[in-house]
């Protein structure tokens, strides 16, 4: 059995003048910066992109931009890509953890991938009219009609238990968190918007703006 390989990339920061909306005091900890990154897993079979980032045009301001949350993106997911010999149409499979604008930002420039979804997500952000909240259609309408795998719970990505997509709705109807036992490091599990701060999974805290509370504690409770 070949290694398995995980390749982390910057894809972006996010920056809070306020933490109150994740059901933290904003005396609870200094933190305002988190890290919006891209993932590559290489595996015999194929190769997966796990989460998008921050769309790319946000790199043509320089620095921070916006008010309240604000955004910045120094490089590019396709400028880093052929540092390891890739290019936006390298993968065969792209799954995000959810529909939201800083997890999908280069979806619309993936070619040839199969796009992985929970069937929740899939309708609830390819809707006529999208209710989500923090998601923009326009980062990844071109997946509508794209080739595609619904799912309905839990997905594994090669059929050898190492890269699993595991349901955990809540955040967004769809939410998933991804698996990925490394020979180096052991079990990952990359958990998306489950959690935002280290307080978040210490003290089961839910974002005021997760569609639904009780289903984020019941994907906490199973993450654990």
């Amino acid at each position: 059995m070949s290694a398995l390989k995980l390749y982390v990339f910057d894809c972006g920061m996010l920056r809070f003048e306020s933490i109150e909306d994740f059901s933290i005091a904003d005396d609870e900890t200094d933190i305002r910066d988190l890290i919006v990154p891209c993932y590559v897993v290489e595996h015999e079979d194929g190769r997966l992109l796990w989460d998008g980032g921050l769309p790319s045009k946000t790199a043509d301001v320089d620095g921070w931009q916006g008010e309240g949350m604000l955004s910045r993106l120094d490089r590019t997911f396709s400028e880093q890509l052929p540092e390891i010999g890739l290019d936006m149409s390298s993968f065969d499979y792209a799954a995000y953890s959810h529909m939201h604008f800083d997890h999908v930002g280069v979806a619309n420039e993936v070619h040839g991938a199969t796009l992985i979804i929970q069937k929740t997500e899939y309708d609830a952000t390819f809707a006529d009219e999208v209710t989500v909240p923090g998601v923009d259609p326009t980062l990844y309408d071109n997946l509508k009609d794209a080739e595609r795998i619904l799912i309905e719970g839990d997905h594994d990505v090669f059929g050898d238990g190492r890269v699993r997509i595991i349901s955990a709705p809540g955040h967004t109807p769809g939410h998933q968190v991804l698996f990925i036992d490394l020979a180096n490091t052991g079990p990952v599990v990359l958990s998306g918007d489950l959690y935002h701060f280290a307080i978040s999974r210490q003290d089961r805290r839910v974002p005021e703006f997760n569609v639904d509370r009780d289903m984020t504690l019941a994907s906490m409770d199973r993450s654990c």
